[in-house]
């Protein structure tokens, strides 16, 4: 069930410390917000002179009040901070809200410091919000501790940025959003993020969850409270740019960045990871009603066809499609409609209505009632017949009134239906607007943010989503990660490889020769980078051959042993890359995508937390670009899809026994019409 935070957001008692009558102090704002609560519950003020604020009689201490505290805001100077907390503690609280800074922000002497002051929350039982955090609100329970008001609503936010929770209540309005709870993350020295949102998924105030999170302290145990919410999780998060890690090693490493990660475990999670505080409030916005599309096929509705054609290519751009309708739907949109007007797809009323306003209202009933359509787009200047700074209808008149009758019926359809219905108009403000938003229809002013707002509700289209698979008890750890060693590792796990021996000078070499035959793959081991060192050679036909690249190899590289290996027919299979990267964050990740030494060029790979299941890597390798070679292009056999996924589910399992392993892939993967091998591999240790 998580942490107990029911004192943090439902306290029987608040007292504020450092509350103050100056304006300039985080105390005067907290207090002020603190007595709005109207009697819900007792709020005591503490200033260290005693004396009035704001109004009300001021206790010196905290233990002046005479009586036990629930909750306790300590908004005092760093210095003061540790007696406050004690006090607090002392007083009975059992949960504290940190406004003061200068803790861990400020370095490893403020870290310690401030490890210290929540080891000491935890000992005596209580839940600590910050330090160094902006306060929080629950408008379900009356408790506004924060120095903002915000418009109560569905959406709890939690968030390390207090401007951008003012930037959302502006952006929430038109929308007819607001906030359930908001919670100010702070350091996360005691409550972290992911134990506010199990709370507020249990919460049944709240029907969505928005995050700003700049750091994921447990990025994974994120994703999997993500998971199991119940509920909407979006996700607006910094330092999403490419910053792979310098020192990555392996393809696999060079090419996983931190955006990759975090949209991996997005998808993986269900949570819909946005840019900005537009976008945001976008999928807010389109989730909020609770619908979803059952697939990702969109009808575009417009009176005009410039509006129509634009819909048409942001729904596709979201990742929607807008496939034409089939006859039967045609034919119902022809008895609706007059001779000019459009019914493929987009559907276009071409100006009739102008003429008959409840014409809207019938396309859109047909349209939802398709079952060739997943969801509805309408476009266009809907709303400007009744809006006062209009056309025709200048904000009264027949017209007005007409469209005014279609909105209704719109919203009656809408309701007769569980299809999603978004609308953009050029005047999402006026009097036929607000009638479609008051019924749950989003309306946006943007095409662009139409056609997101539709992508929110529809399944996923990107593959590998299916939940955040639990980590694996570890394995015995390894000790080394050499070549022949991590193949071997990888072999007891269930990965084939073709022969392979380990020789140190030609008489060794000769021996390999008497127990297999030819052709031929000499390595040079040591290496990590073997091809770019010029230490692989292939396709050796023979003995001879073999001992003279032996010979030419030993001449330039002068490693101490090599590998002689049976030579796979690369004729008809596709070489994949199969790697996992650990990240301090979100912990393995898992890459696959087209292969061999052209990985890093082609770049034609897809991202998911590890340990990986079958399933989930059929679908990864679905949505690669290439993806169509698996099935054989320009008579080639397809490939055995099957063994290829059972193989990422070996590699990955095995990468997320091991925690001492930073960086493990195997390239090339060779898949073939009839099972795999694995042609290379290579480990590094944490």
């Amino acid at each position: 069930m998580g942490r107990d935070l029911s004192a943090l957001f439902d306290p029987v008692s608040v007292a504020v410390v450092g509350a103050s009558d100056d304006p300039a102090k985080y105390g005067h704002a907290i207090a002020a917000q603190a007595i709005r609560a109207n009697g819900r519950r007792p709020v005591h003020l503490v200033n260290r002179r005693g004396g009035t604020v704001l109004g009300r009689t001021a206790a010196p201490s905290l233990t002046a009040i005479g009586e036990d505290i629930d909750l306790a805001v300590v908004s005092v100077p760093a210095a003061g901070f540790d007696d406050a907390i004690d006090e607090a503690l002392g007083c009975g609280a059992r949960a504290i809200v940190a406004i003061t800074a200068g803790f861990a922000e400020t370095g490893e002497a403020g870290r310690m410091r401030q490890q210290a002051v929540a080891e000491r929350v935890r000992a005596a039982g209580a839940v600590m919000i910050g330090p160094n955090c902006l306060g929080l609100a629950d408008n379900t329970t009356d408790l506004f501790l924060a120095s903002d008001t915000f418009t109560p609503g569905g959406v709890a936010l939690l968030s390390q940025s207090g401007n951008l929770a003012l930037e959302l209540q502006l952006r929430f309005r038109p929308h007819d959003l607001g906030f359930s709870r908001f919670v100010s993350l702070g350091n996360q020295a005691d409550v972290t993020l992911v134990d506010l949102l199990a709370d507020c998924s249990r919460h049944e105030g709240t029907r969505a969850i928005a995050v700003y999170a700049e750091d994921f302290a447990d990025g994974r145990a994120f994703a999997e409270a993500a998971a199991g919410a119940g509920k909407p999780v979006v996700l607006l998060t910094a330092g999403r740019g490419d910053a792979s890690a310098r020192s990555a090693q392996s393809h696999t490493g060079a090419l996983t960045t931190s955006a990759d990660v975090v949209t991996a475990a997005c998808r993986d999670a269900g949570v819909q990871l946005v840019a900005t505080p537009r976008e945001l409030t976008v999928v807010l916005a389109a989730l909020d009603g609770g619908r979803r599309a059952a697939g990702r096929r969109v009808a575009v509705l417009t009176d005009g066809g410039g509006h129509g054609v634009v819909a048409a290519d942001a729904a596709e751009a979201a990742g929607l499609t807008v496939p034409e309708l089939r006859p039967p739907t045609r034919q119902r949109l022809r008895e609706a409609l007059w001779e000019q007007s459009a019914v493929a797809n987009p559907v276009d009323l071409a100006g009739m209505g102008e003429q008959d306003p409840g014409s809207y209202a019938r396309t859109v009933s047909a349209l939802l009632a398709a079952e060739e359509v997943d969801a509805v787009l309408m476009t266009g200047y809907f709303g400007g017949y009744a809006a006062a700074d209009g056309g025709p209808g200048g904000g009264g008149g027949a017209l007005a009134d007409g469209e005014q009758a279609a909105a209704r019926l719109i919203a009656a359809h809408h309701r007769a239906t569980a299809k999603p219905l978004v609308v953009q108009s050029m005047y999402p403000r006026s009097p036929t607007c607000r009638t479609l938003t008051a019924a749950g229809i989003p309306v946006f002013e943007a095409t662009e943010d139409a056609a997101r707002a539709l992508a929110a509700t529809a399944t996923p289209a990107t593959p590998g989503a299916g939940g955040v698979t639990p980590l694996p008890r570890s394995a015995a750890p390894l000790r080394e990660t050499g070549y022949l060693r991590t193949r071997r590792a990888l072999e007891a796990a269930g990965l084939p490889f073709p022969a392979a021996r380990e020789v140190h000078g030609e008489a060794e070499l000769a021996a390999v020769t008497r127990e297999f035959t030819g052709p031929y793959a000499l390595k040079t081991l040591h290496s990590l980078h073997k091809s770019d060192a010029g230490g692989v050679a292939l396709g050796l036909a023979g003995p001879d051959e073999l001992l003279a690249a032996f010979r030419e190899m030993h001449t330039r590289l002068g490693a101490p042993s090599y590998s002689v290996e049976a030579m796979a027919d690369l004729s008809d299979g596709i070489e994949l890359i199969v790697g996992v990267n650990r990240d301090p964050r979100f912990g393995p990740v898992a890459m696959v995508g087209l292969g061999g030494v052209l990985a890093e060029a082609l770049h034609d790979v897809a991202f998911t937390l590890a340990p990986v299941s079958a399933d989930r890597a059929g679908r990864l390798l679905r949505g690669l670009r290439t993806a169509a070679l698996l099935d054989g292009v320009r008579g080639r056999p397809p490939v055995d899809v099957t063994a290829a996924t059972a193989a990422v589910e070996t590699i990955t399992a095995f990468a997320a026994a091991h925690p001492e392993i930073a960086e493990i892939e195997v390239n090339p993967l060779l898949v073939r019409p009839h099972g795999v091998l694995a042609l290379d591999s290579r480990a590094v240790l944490a």
